[in-house]
């Protein structure tokens, strides 16, 4: 019945049914779902694996992205003792505006490469990494070791080399 012809038949006086609403049970609720959305949870980690079995290493070559191999070859010059930015080495690079990218080809680089990853910082001198995490320490290491002065995760801008300098 519409909403106009439930207005006349109350105006006229006749009884008009309505629909008794019921509380669904969680049974009744899930009865309903599509069948995926009716599995169990997955665990927090299962959400972030990889959607393929080969590892983010393995898909990282120069061949495939010459724009790592030019990234790889910045960070390699950055002299011991002095550090630089993400976002210089990618313009170094000629890749302005690439910063993420810089990361991410310090990320998947050949461990033969030995790349000196540590003289990578973020904005402003600031390590990265959370401070408790393994990376974060040995990243403050290294740097220590190259006579860099790291104090509560940041180092002093003298030691920032503007990589258009090298």
């Amino acid at each position: 019945m519409t909403a106009k012809a439930r207005l006349n038949a109350t105006q006229v006086g006749a009884t008009v049914e309505r629909p008794v609403a019921r509380a669904l049970t969680s049974q009744a609720r899930l009865a309903k779902l599509p069948p995926m959305a009716r599995s169990k949870k997955k665990s927090f980690a299962a959400l972030f694996r990889p959607l393929s079995t080969e590892g983010a290493r393995s898909r990282a070559t120069g061949e495939d992205n010459p724009a790592l191999e030019l990234i790889w070859n910045v960070v390699s010059s950055i002299p011991r003792g002095q550090v630089s930015t993400y976002g210089a080495v990618a313009r170094a690079a000629g890749l302005p505006g690439r910063a993420r990218q810089a990361g991410f080809a310090l990320r998947v680089a050949p461990d033969e490469l030995n790349l000196p990853w540590h003289r990578v910082l973020g904005a402003g001198g600031r390590i990265v990494f959370p401070p408790a995490s393994r990376h974060f320490k040995e990243q403050a290491r290294r740097l220590r070791a190259e006579g860099v002065t790291v104090k509560d995760g940041r180092v002093a801008a003298s030691a920032i080399t503007q990589l258009d300098e090298i």
